[in-house]
């Protein structure tokens, strides 16, 4: 397995409330406008798992597989070409504020990992990025 870890991430809010939303994925539907949608499409959303569809790859689900409340979020994502599971960590900084990681856990081929590993690496920091502007006190 071949580990990608995103920046630390500083989210303005305290660590259970972010893992309170995190940890439902019907709340994320609420915040689906500000993902790009050209890189990102025909969401679907329950309290375990989230569909969407991403060009070129086609669609993909992504399952809560454990929840440590209030500390770790782990996802398995299904539908894939390759086995990965995606870990959210959440640290508390203060009352008001909470560190963020993000780790993907991959299977991935020499040559398959010389392809994806700088988009992969990207991506994981834009996701980091986007879990600091979610207004979790207004969902």
């Amino acid at each position: 397995m071949t580990n990608f870890t995103s920046d630390i991430k500083i989210i303005p809010h305290g660590r259970q409330q972010i893992y309170d939303v995190l940890s439902n994925m019907e709340n994320l539907e609420k915040v689906k406008d500000r993902i790009p949608q050209h890189k990102v499409q025909e969401f679907s959303f329950d309290q375990d798992s989230c569909s969407f569809s991403v060009p070129p790859v086609g669609q993909l689900r992504v399952v809560i597989v454990e929840r440590d409340a209030p500390e770790i979020i782990r996802l398995a994502v299904a539908n894939a070409p390759i086995e990965a599971s995606l870990f959210v960590r959440l640290i508390p900084e203060n009352e008001n504020e909470t560190q963020v990681q993000l780790t993907v856990e991959a299977n991935l081929n020499p040559v398959l990992m010389s392809m994806v590993s700088k988009p992969l690496q990207e991506g994981m920091n834009k996701i980091a990025d986007f879990l600091t502007v979610i207004p979790y006190n207004e969902l």
